[in-house]
């Protein structure tokens, strides 16, 4: 087979047969820790690991063993997490009925898993295979195997499957992907860990009023009662006068961004261009005080990117959104580039006025 026909990257919309890459993440719907428990070693987040409970070891198990069933599929990499799992499935060639099949096969396991697990939680038996060893794990799939068939139909498919929700499979169109899907997926347990020790930057801040709009926000409030702002904003004008061969004004004004930050201005900005992504890697490698505005609102469990997560758990960055969280959003629109830039202005224009006006601050809570 050659590299050509061996990676077939799929794009997200295709019909998903052919080979390439996907990242899929399980999760238990109702976030109980029943898969592990977070281990934070002397409270520092770099050092924090998930110790698996019997369930996540033998669902664990079921991911690994996957090529049993499914050989033409290969299992990269993959993180346990107290209340989900995340893996990377490598398809090594066309499958005639697509990745969701296999998918659906193992949720079908996962939930035979899960209901194992609820009959022994219920019937008070789980402390008897509680210990995490070889035997009490051949002990629980036991169980598991022959569940159903001791309860009969009715009663088995009563029991609480846990993992109600099918996995989420996401395509990673690109071979670029790969390292960078498997640096967030091992990033998993030291987010949560920061997470914990910090919880006030990471909650969902609601109903901030700036200059008539009602924004939500992740971060340090306190980054808009500084005294000095100024917007990050790269015009057309600079990228095409330097795609021309002249690169002055478009260098000047992006140095100028950092001179500015230097000197205590908070800078404020969607970051939408390349440009200004470059102004920002800047500004965030420098540890200066950012507020970024985001083009989509904040899901259960944001977590920011890897770029902003260290620097609004130092506080110094606040995410902030007009918008309500939108799962099919995928690409942001000119119109709504035009209104982020113009928010960023408002914001310059009054934010060291601003008060938090009955916002409860829970940055230092906890």
């Amino acid at each position: 087979m050659s590299e050509h026909e061996k990676w077939q990257w799929q794009e997200p919309g295709e019909a998903w047969k052919g080979a390439g890459l996907y990242h899929i993440t399980l999760t238990i719907p109702s976030r109980e820790s029943l898969l592990g428990m977070l281990i934070i070693p002397d409270d520092d987040p770099t050092q924090a690991f998930v110790e698996r409970t019997i369930l996540g070891d033998v669902l664990v198990d079921n991911l690994v063993n996957l090529y049993l069933y499914h050989p033409d599929i290969q299992v990269l990499h993959f993180c346990l997490m107290p209340d989900h799992l995340h893996a990377i499935w490598y398809v090594k060639r066309t499958m005639p009925k697509g990745i969701m099949s296999s998918i659906r096969g193992f949720w079908q396991a996962a939930k035979q898993l899960g209901r194992a697990y609820s009959y022994l939680s219920s019937s008070l038996s789980l402390n008897a295979i509680q210990a995490n060893t070889q035997e009490a794990k051949t002990r629980f799939r036991e169980i598991a195997d022959s569940l159903r068939q001791q309860l009969g139909d009715d009663a088995y498919y009563r029991l609480p499957p846990v993992f109600t929700e099918m996995p989420f499979v996401r395509p990673m169109g690109h071979r670029d992907q790969l390292p960078t899907t498997i640096h967030y997926i091992d990033m998993n347990p030291q987010r949560l860990a920061t997470k914990k020790l910090m919880p006030g930057f990471f909650r969902v801040q609601e109903g901030i009023e700036i200059a008539g709009r009602t924004y939500s926000g992740i971060g340090n409030l306190k980054l808009l009662m500084y005294d000095r702002y100024m917007p990050v904003h790269v015009r057309s004008t600079m990228i095409d006068e330097a795609m021309h061969g002249d690169n002055k004004r478009l260098r000047d004004y992006m140095n100028g961004c950092v001179l500015a930050a230097r000197q205590g201005a908070v800078m404020v900005s969607p970051f939408i261009s390349d440009k200004e992504k470059e102004v920002m890697v800047v500004l965030l490698a420098e540890e200066h005080p950012i507020i970024y505005i985001a083009d989509n609102g904040f899901r259960d469990y944001y977590k920011p990117s890897d770029g902003l997560f260290d620097a609004v758990a130092e506080g110094r960055v606040l995410i902030l959104s007009p918008w309500e969280y939108d799962a099919h959003k995928r690409n942001v629109t000119r119109s709504e580039c035009v209104a982020m830039n113009r928010m960023a202005e408002e914001i310059c224009t009054i934010a060291s006025s601003f008060s938090l006006n009955g916002i409860q601050d829970k940055n230092q809570e906890d």
